[in-house]
C-alpha cells in the first residue's frame, strides 16, 4: 500500500510523531496529507501536557477554534502569566517551552528603595513593569526557576534581557552571570554589558557582548544546562560588586529561559 492510500487517522498519528516544522512540510504533498496536517489530533501532540493550565494563567482569553491555530499564537508571541510576574511562548519550530522571568519576579538587591532603583514602564516590555537602576554600586540579581515547567531532555540557555540608556559605572566594570541547577552542574562567565563600550584594555578583551533582540531590548546569555526532566531548580545571577563603583542607566526586563539553539 502506498503511504498516500492510508487513511486519513493514520497519516495524521505518524505525522504527531515528527515535529511541526516536519507538519508544515508535509501539509504540501497532498490533499489527504494537507487535511491530516490541520487535525487537532496532530497539534495537540505539540502542544504541552499542562497547556490548560499555562494559559488559564492569562488575563487575556486564548479562545482559538482549533490546536493549530492556538500552538501558532503561543509560538506567534509570549502571554503573560502568574499576575503579570512571567511569560510563557513555545519554540516556533519544536514546540518547546520557554519562560521569561519578569523584573519583578526577580530578586534585586535593594530593588524597593527608590534611591536605587526605579519601577517603571516602557512601550517595549512585554510586562507591566521594569526595574530602572538609579545608583547603586553592589549590583546583585538573582532569579529562580523549576525545571518542572521546562521541556525534559531539553538543553536551555538563560539570557539577561535589558536596555542601557545614559548608563554610567559600567565602563571597564566587568559582570558576573552565573546559572546553576541545584545540586548539580554550573556556569559562570565574565561579560561586558554595554553593547557600545570599546574595550582596550587587555584584561577586558575578547568578553562576550549582548546582542540586539528584535523587540528593541538588549539580551546576553548567561549560561546554559541540560534539563533533564527531573524536579531541579535552576538559579540565575547577575553580579557586579567587587568594583565599589557608582552604577546607573540599567533597565532590566528580566531573565529569559529559552531552548539552546542548534549550530
Amino acid at each position: 500500500m502506498e503511504f498516500q492510500g492510508l487513511p486519513e487517522g493514520c497519516i495524521a498519528s505518524i505525522l504527531s510523531r515528527t515535529t511541526p516544522a516536519d507538519v508544515c512540510r508535509f501539509s504540501v504533498v497532498s490533499k489527504i496529507f494537507r487535511s491530516a496536517a490541520e487535525s487537532d489530533a496532530v497539534w495537540k501532540r505539540f502542544l504541552p501536557s499542562d497547556y490548560h493550565s499555562i494559559i488559564s494563567q492569562s488575563p487575556s482569553p486564548l479562545n482559538y477554534p482549533s490546536k493549530k491555530e492556538l500552538y501558532l499564537a503561543l509560538s506567534d508571541r509570549p502571554i503573560i502569566i502568574d499576575q503579570g510576574k512571567k511569560s510563557f511562548q513555545l519554540e516556533k519550530k519544536s514546540g518547546k517551552k520557554c519562560y521569561m522571568l519578569a523584573a519583578r519576579a526577580l530578586s534585586i538587591i535593594w530593588g524597593d528603595t527608590e534611591q536605587y532603583w526605579n519601577w517603571t514602564t516602557d512601550t517595549n516590555s512585554r510586562f507591566p513593569e521594569v526595574a530602572e537602576l538609579r545608583d547603586v554600586c553592589w549590583l546583585e540579581i538573582r532569579g529562580v526557576l523549576n525545571t518542572l515547567v521546562l521541556s525534559p531532555n531539553t538543553q536551555y540557555a538563560a539570557y539577561l534581557v535589558f536596555k542601557m540608556i545614559d548608563a554610567r559605572g559600567f565602563h571597564n566594570r566587568p559582570v558576573e552571570l552565573s546559572v546553576n541547577v541545584f545540586g548539580g552542574h554550573g556556569s559562570t562567565k565574565i561579560v561586558c554589558l554595554d553593547p557600545n563600550e570599546e574595550l582596550p584594555h587587555r584584561r577586558v578583551e575578547g568578553l562576550q557582548r549582548p546582542n540586539a533582540r528584535s523587540d528593541g531590548w538588549l539580551e546576553i546569555e548567561m549560561g546554559e544546562f541540560f534539563n533533564t526532566g527531573l524536579d531541579d531548580e535552576v538559579q540565575m545571577s547577575v553580579v557586579e560588586t567587587k568594583g565599589g563603583n557608582w552604577k546607573s542607566g540599567l533597565f532590566i526586563e528580566g531573565i529569559e529561559v529559552k531552548p539552546k539553539e542548534e549550530n
